[in-house]
């Protein structure tokens, strides 16, 4: 799509506020605060103030950015954590079987292949975007805080955590619909790749810190009450996004044609339609690993779990790195590039696992550089691909076209450890690895003949 075509179909850049038409930091004084600027006193501490606002990344320093991302960041460590003590509830308080704990995890991604399009038709027939994420929000933390209290009555059952995955899973398809409208709404074209940047940033960083953070309140609270954290972190997302002031698009008048728009606007649009095949590849393949990589690590390389979660959380740094680096990166090769290497740079790193053998460091130095690469693999992978959609998917159309999105995309994962279970048992362990790493790299593959390779995002898009 050209940039032309894009500057086309978007709103206006007048109806968002422009970075530059703000006021500059350190041009407006409180009253009374400071001494008179000509002293030496009141140089100082402006030169201090401005060093440290310099430092500040520039969407930081805007008041509706930043307390979006402060809501989502303290959400993404909410969340971490309780990718460990949910299982653990199932595990250690349930007694859960493993055909349980597979049902378990599929319910939480089934309302996104159920009901990601009507999600998508929804937010834009309402409009509200970030009203209807707040109601997400609170229903989330209602339903994860239902856990600890039904088990301080003595109530707890394995039917009540399925219903509370695919309660917290279909709010959660609300607000990832919405997510992309509000975004554009608060962030300026020319900074999309600061942005995500930003937001993926903090989600490298609860990669790090979530899932040990959750391990010490599962040892020190139990499994059911460490859920508590992320209710509240949800509890923080809605707070701050309340407090968020912006002008939203106009909703969508209702008509013919409204539930198949998004799937249109995809198969109408090279970019979107030849990153939505690369991405889905990849993610049924990367199911397909990860539904045995634990399995494969403990069992067949002997690596003690705490050992294990020591070095996945240390490779995750890598994720860090390559949010930090991305901004740069796609400013030098293009992000169409950029995103398109990342494709190959997060999935390739996956055959050191089935690689893997010798002595217990090799080992473990081996699944740490593959976790690490991958981590900024992915991360760059993100930040491209969602600024690249902020750039080419219209307002309008926004939450529908993410909406249709996520149903393939995310579709694609209940399918890929399913696939990778059976193959599992039927192949092993090993072979199954291989087939999952071979294949995550074909989403590589597929985009060499497509556009992205030449994209670039469209200045001032």
């Amino acid at each position: 799509m050209s940039a032309a075509t894009t500057a086309g179909t978007r709103e206006a850049l007048g109806t968002r506020e422009a970075l530059g038409t703000r006021e500059a930091p350190g041009t407006r004084e409180a009253p009374g605060t400071h001494e008179a600027p000509g002293t030496r006193a009141g140089r100082t501490a402006g030169g201090v103030r401005g060093a440290i606002a310099r430092r500040v990344p520039a969407l930081l320093r805007e008041t509706g950015f930043r307390r979006y991302w402060c809501g989502q960041t303290i959400s993404m460590f909410g969340d971490q954590v309780s990718s460990i003590a949910l299982p653990l509830v199932a595990v250690l308080t349930l007694q859960a079987t493993a055909a349980q704990m597979g049902l378990l995890a599929a319910l939480v991604w089934l309302p996104s292949l159920l009901l990601g399009v009507h999600a998508g038709v929804l937010a834009d027939r309402l409009g509200h975007w970030r009203a209807l994420m707040i109601v997400a929000d609170v229903g989330r933390a209602v339903l994860l805080a239902s856990i600890p209290v039904c088990y301080a009555l003595g109530v707890l059952t394995v039917w009540q955590l399925y219903g509370v995955a695919l309660g917290t899973g279909v709010f959660s398809v609300l607000f990832t619909v919405c997510q992309p409208t509000l975004f554009v709404s608060l962030v300026p074209g020319d900074a999309y790749l600061e942005g995500n940047s930003l937001l993926y940033g903090s989600r490298a960083l609860s990669f790090t810190g979530g899932p040990g953070a959750g391990g010490v309140l599962v040892e020190l609270l139990g499994a059911p009450f460490a859920v508590i954290a992320d209710a509240l972190s949800f509890l923080g997302s809605a707070f701050f996004l309340g407090r968020v002031h912006v002008t939203e698009p106009r909703p969508e008048a209702p008509g013919p044609g409204a539930i198949t728009a998004g799937a249109r606007f995809i198969k109408g649009s090279p970019v979107v339609r030849w990153s939505l095949l690369s991405v889905s590849l990849i993610n049924f393949f990367n199911f397909v690993f990860f539904a045995l990589f634990v399995l494969y690590a403990t069992r067949s390389l002997h690596v003690r779990p705490g050992l294990l979660g020591l070095v996945l959380g240390a490779g995750a740094i890598g994720g860090v790195l390559g949010a930090l680096a991305t901004k740069r990166l796609s400013a030098r090769f293009g992000t169409g590039r950029l995103y398109t290497a990342s494709c190959l740079v997060f999935t390739a790193p996956m055959a050191l696992v089935p690689l893997a053998g010798g002595p217990e460091p090799v080992v473990l130095v081996m699944l740490f550089a593959a976790e690490f690469v991958s981590g900024f693999g992915v991360m760059a992978l993100d930040i491209c691909i969602g600024s690249i959609y902020a750039a080419v998917v219209p307002d309008r159309l926004m939450s529908r076209v993410m909406g249709a999105f996520q149903a393939v995309n995310y579709g694609t994962r209940p399918l890929g450890a399913l696939t990778g279970g059976f193959l599992g048992t039927v192949l092993g362990l090993r072979p199954t690895l291989w087939i999952a790493a071979i294949g995550g790299m074909a989403g590589f593959a597929v985009l060499l003949a497509s556009p992205l390779p030449r994209f670039r995002l469209p200045s001032g898009s």
